[in-house]
């Protein structure tokens, strides 16, 4: 988590708050694409005895329960979605830490994964990814709860192209190390992703018990 800074964390009242029916409609669109795909890539997870891929299904799960908590609070107070995006940064860290335990633990097993299921299921979530980063793209610089929704779906773009680079290197090198790598990174990516989504909020949060004791 050293990498607080490394995102712009700026708080800025009049940043979008979500509070738009075209936004509210692109993020459901948004909830159902990746809730389709943990099913998809969770699965997938398994019968190949993919970490990465399991990371990456994780994530999809992860980002299903944060995009439909950021569209229950849209509209209420900023203090209420500072906390809101709070808990998706926490649940974005737990997430990493979970995945990098099962990495380090499956490091000790034989299980090899399933080189062309890895790219094939990632090339997949891939095109998933993308077309939710484009969904998003108009609204990637909202409040905190809007920008974590944005964040995420960046990571899952992110995480596809390392699912599938590792599934190429397995198949070329017939090793399972390049799947467990990459799963370590995209650990690493969301443990990032989390410091910055809990910076900003705490920020936002701040900011909202100085506006209403007026100081401010």
């Amino acid at each position: 988590m050293a990498g607080c800074a490394c995102e712009d964390n700026q708080i800025d009242a009049d940043r979008f708050d979500g509070r738009s029916p075209a936004y509210k409609r692109a993020l459901i669109a948004v909830i159902a694409i990746n809730a389709a795909m943990f099913l998809v890539e969770m699965s997938a997870g398994y019968l190949g005895s993919s970490q990465a891929l399991k990371a990456d299904a994780l994530d999809f799960a992860g980002d299903t329960a944060t995009y439909a908590l950021s569209l229950a609070v849209i509209g209420a107070a900023l203090r209420t979605r500072a906390t809101a995006a709070l808990i998706k940064g926490a649940s974005l860290g737990l997430m990493a830490l979970f995945v990098l335990t099962t990495t380090v633990a499956s490091a000790f097993s034989d299980a090899s994964p399933v080189a062309p299921m890895m790219s094939g299921i990632g090339f997949a979530a891939l095109a998933a990814n993308v077309a939710s980063v484009f969904i998003l793209l108009r609204w990637r610089d909202g409040d905190s709860n809007v920008r974590s929704v944005w964040l995420c779906s960046r990571n899952d773009a992110i995480g596809n192209v390392a699912v599938i680079a590792a599934g190429a290197a397995v198949w070329g090198t017939g090793s399972f190390w390049p799947d467990l790598i990459v799963a370590a990174l995209l650990a690493s990516l969301f443990a990032r992703s989390a410091c910055s989504i809990i910076a900003q909020s705490m920020k936002e949060r701040r900011a909202s018990l100085n506006f209403a004791e007026g100081r401010v």
